[in-house]
């Protein structure tokens, strides 16, 4: 398969270098149409009032946090799998990504709650269960950074992402497995959506813009492993000779 050829770190240093560039702009871009869409266009909730457009970064936020530790586990996998030397570097270059988004979640999150239930916390099953995430996340980046061997490092923050992936569904299902005072979905694959489709669009380009955004922290991250890891390696040394 074609894409066998980029577990090769020089071949993912160069696609990295082709591609963060281009995804921050495209976050950039989704971003201010998003935001525009949301607090300029979409007209206010006949509950909530102006204080709902705090889900437009909250929503989107929250469900960055969960895909991206999928993602690393599912790097971790392949790490531990097939013992490819990317696979630990790209876990890496997504974990503190994954916990910006699960604190903007927490954050943003905060600011609805205190005006919509009177507090800025409360033990709710899915507020709880995001908290762990953020833990998951930091614990992952301490201990992997704690560790000298990249190997060693690679395969201890294997093991932590493989076993918190188990939290991430219990964030997404626990409005349902527990009475909680978090709304259930306003996005759903089964049903159709209950808001306004303009909030819907908003929505939508909003996480598109936080995808292109987590897409290009990775590859720009993963690019500044590479150089670390592989400071030995000749091709390395021809870009130090190449640079400027």
């Amino acid at each position: 398969m074609f894409w066998l050829q980029y577990a090769a770190p020089q071949r993912l240093y160069a696609l990295a270098g082709r591609i963060y560039p281009l995804a921050f702009v495209l976050a950039a871009l989704l971003t201010a149409v998003g935001l525009y869409l949301g607090f300029w266009v979409a007209p206010a909730d006949f509950q909530q009032g102006q204080a709902y457009r705090i889900i437009f970064v909250h929503v989107p936020a929250s469900w960055m946090s969960m895909v991206i530790y999928v993602a690393m586990a599912f790097w971790a996998w392949l790490g531990l799998s097939f013992k490819t030397r990317v696979s630990g570097m790209m876990t890496q270059a997504l974990a503190p990504t994954g916990a910006l988004f699960c604190f903007l979640s927490l954050w943003t999150g905060a600011l609805w709650g205190k005006p919509m239930w009177g507090a800025w916390w409360v033990w709710d099953a899915r507020l709880t269960s995001e908290l762990i995430l953020l833990f998951l996340y930091l614990g992952y980046i301490a201990l992997t950074r704690a560790i000298d061997d990249p190997r060693r490092s690679d395969r201890a923050g294997a093991v932590v992402a493989l076993v918190g992936v188990v939290n991430v569904p219990i964030i997404y299902f626990s409005v349902k497995w527990w009475n909680t005072l978090h709304q259930g979905a306003s996005v759903s694959l089964t049903k159709s959506p209950s808001m306004a489709a303009v909030m819907l669009w908003a929505m939508l380009v909003m996480t598109l813009a936080f995808w292109a955004y987590a897409v290009g922290m990775a590859f720009y991250r993963v690019r500044q492993t590479i150089l670390e890891r592989e400071q030995d390696a000749a091709w390395v040394g021809e870009l130090k000779e190449i640079a400027p």
